[in-house]
């Protein structure tokens, strides 16, 4: 086992155990469900430690994804589990189109106008539909939310952490 680092990306969660069998019931937190579909193993996050199990079998069920891991053989062992991460290796995600980017990535980054002014830094993003939010917090009291759309996103620097926007009209005296 080894201590949960920012080298990996959850992408389901287990929130039960499924049947009498050792089957675990996971919650997908990933826009490509079907890659548990080719897993035969999986990073398994939980109290802080990840332990590489290998998976017998996997199908879904409702909105679930049904996993038998290997040496899980009953419920009892199956509830040991209530709780943990699915995790994958960053290096195992999957490719996004241009201009496209994962939201674990997103938050955090320093967030300045297009004059260089620190509008304050990316606290979480808001999936509406129509286009994602982001909700920008740091240099006033209120959140900044700032729509996630080319006219206004003018730059992206994922190796600096920092991202340029020109505001719409009616943000821009809001900040």
């Amino acid at each position: 086992m080894s201590d949960v680092n920012e080298q990996y990306i959850t992408i389901g969660k287990i929130v039960n155990t499924q049947g009498r069998r050792g089957e675990v019931r996971a919650l997908p937190l990933t826009d490509f469900p079907e890659r548990f579909e080719a897993m035969n193993t999986a990073y398994v996050g939980l109290r802080g430690q990840t332990n590489l199990i290998n998976i017998e079998r996997t199908y879904q069920h409702k909105k679930f994804i049904i996993i038998k891991f290997a040496g899980i053989d009953d419920m009892n062992a199956a509830e040991t589990l209530k709780g943990a991460s699915l995790l994958i290796p960053r290096e195992e995600l999957m490719p996004l189109p241009k201009d496209t980017f994962y939201i674990f990535d997103i938050i955090g980054m320093q967030v300045f106008d297009s004059d260089g002014r620190l509008l304050g830094q990316v606290k979480d993003v808001l999936q509406t539909g129509a286009n994602d939010v982001f909700i920008v917090e740091g240099v006033k009291k209120r959140p900044l939310l700032i729509p996630a759309l080319k006219k206004v996103v003018r730059n992206v620097d994922m190796v600096g952490k920092k991202m340029t926007v020109c505001l719409p009209e009616g943000l821009e005296e809001l900040s």
